[in-house]
């Protein structure tokens, strides 16, 4: 499933593992932000055990890899205030600047189990692009992060006419 968020002619493309055969969960725009959220296509919504998230924040430009990393953990703390943040690579030389970290959350304060997400942020040009895998789960396992990994680090900003990517 190739995925892309829209912001006017700028998009991140992601490839997310077909295995999944992923399906969407919710897809909102309130004009400011876009969020799209998948699960894999044998989950039911609220029940996931692996949830993908896009967020695009049109208009968020310049923003250092490691405030948007912050504002990632402090959303973290406010369920599972003793989250653990473990910053895996960055690049912010990068034409679009990019971070990739895990927050762990051993303990939650609403939900019964676990939650935790292996974050790749990527700032555009005319958006930042925040995005995740999740699972339920203490901890992300080492194959789980070198996978998904990968796979958010193969995505791209591409450019947009009439909503086709641009050659």
């Amino acid at each position: 499933m190739a995925a892309n968020i829209v912001f006017g002619q700028e998009s991140l493309k992601i490839i997310w593992l077909e295995r999944y055969e992923w399906k969407l969960l919710s897809n909102q725009d309130d004009g400011a932000m876009h969020i799209v959220e998948i699960v894999p296509g044998k989950e039911k919504g609220k029940e996931w055990t692996m949830l993908g998230q896009m967020l695009s924040i049109k208009g968020a430009v310049n923003i250092p890899m490691e405030t948007a990393q912050n504002m990632m953990l402090e959303q973290s703390k406010a369920n599972s205030p003793n989250a653990k943040l473990t910053v895996l690579e960055k690049d912010e030389a990068d034409e679009f600047p990019w971070i990739l970290f895990k927050i762990e959350n051993r303990d939650t304060v609403s939900e019964k189990k676990p939650e935790s997400q292996l974050w790749y942020i990527r700032q555009g040009k005319t958006a930042l692009f925040v995005n995740f895998i999740a699972v339920k789960e203490q901890e992300l396992k080492a194959g789980f992060v070198t996978e998904w990994s990968s796979v958010f680090k193969a995505s791209e900003v591409v450019n947009l006419i009439d909503g086709v990517e641009e050659k």
